[in-house]
């Protein structure tokens, strides 16, 4: 159950919405061009290029900033300046809204909410091990779970703050794991517990299918369009598999409304990103107010599995005591 698995139901991207475009009207203007041009010619090479090196703080060179990346940073404003001087809507650059950069971080809000997401789940994950004794019966897949999501809040970080091609793809290739894993979990508690040569047979088949998914991305293609089917297949199969466990154990189990509440919350939440609109402050767009609300969200759902974890703990006892 990750928080994106809404965002991918909705709008089929891995953590990321739509596929980013290859060139938006923003980066297509000829002043933008031009000033790109001049920038680059000006600062990029000899001289300008030393001079660049040297004024540079330390923290953006070791981040990966380039000259070229400066250029394409001021001649954004420049243009967006245009833009909202004329009255217009204010442009995206190569498939993104304009940020204003803090430090090194790229899209400060996105980078920083993600962050506490990835605190949250670290935080839960501690106090998840210290309420749950390792003999509960999901205690280790619980366990793996949170350190698949921790993995992916991690890269969603690193993605917000310095956009590269290595980081876009670890951003999207790791969250399709945390899915991936939630539909495992969801096997193990509603049919892994009775049936574990099951369970082992589909977590082997949910691996093979990431790697084959990875390696098509990687060696052969980036196909946006089948990441986009493939994720929202697999999201589709997590969101009716838990929702339809937690509606035939609701009575049984007075808990499993966490479950739900988690289930329906990332739909509704997830329509924010439908509310493309240019940053707020230049800093806090859809996709970053997201983000921050998905953060009590995954504390709920940890809530959930230290319950359920307990429950099939005493429940186990239970059963060893008859026997």
């Amino acid at each position: 159950m990750a928080a994106r698995t809404a965002l991918l139901l909705l709008l089929g991207a891995a953590g990321a919405g739509p596929a980013p475009a290859k060139g938006s009207r923003g980066d297509r203007e000829p002043v933008y061009r031009d000033c790109l041009a001049h920038c680059e010619k000006r600062n990029c090479s000899g001289a300008g290029l030393r001079h660049f090196r040297s004024q540079q703080p330390l923290y953006m060179s070791l981040t990966g900033w380039t000259c070229r990346d400066d250029c394409k940073y001021e001649c954004m404003w420049l243009t967006v300046g245009l833009y909202v001087q004329e009255g217009y809507r204010v442009p995206q650059f190569h498939g993104k809204w304009p940020f204003s950069r803090f430090l090194f971080f790229q899209e400060p809000a996105s980078a920083f909410a993600s962050f506490l997401n990835g605190l949250a789940n670290l935080v839960m994950l501690n106090r998840y091990k210290a309420a749950v004794p390792p003999s509960s019966p999901m205690y280790h897949t619980c366990i793996a779970f949170a350190w698949v999501s921790l993995n992916a809040w991690f890269w969603s970080t690193v993605f917000h703050t310095r956009d590269t091609n290595l980081t876009e793809k670890m951003d999207y290739f790791c969250a399709s794991a945390v899915i991936l894993h939630s539909v495992y979990l969801c096997c193990v508690r509603t049919l892994g517990l009775k049936r574990p040569a099951f369970a082992t047979a589909f977590g082997g088949f949910l691996l093979l299918f990431l790697a084959c998914h990875i390696s098509y991305l990687t060696l052969v293609r980036f196909d946006y369009s089948y990441n986009m089917a493939a994720n929202v297949a697999i999201g589709l199969l997590n969101l009716f598999w838990w929702l339809g466990w937690c509606m035939r154990n609701q009575q049984r189990l007075p808990y499993v409304w966490k479950c739900v509440a988690v289930v329906l919350l990332l739909q509704a939440l997830a329509l924010l990103e439908l509310l493309d609109f240019p940053p707020l402050f230049w800093v806090f767009d859809a996709h970053a107010i997201w983000h921050i609300s998905t953060i009590p969200v995954n504390i709920l759902f940890y809530s959930f599995l230290m319950d359920d974890s307990l429950y099939l703990l005493k429940a186990n006892s239970y059963i060893l005591k008859i026997d």
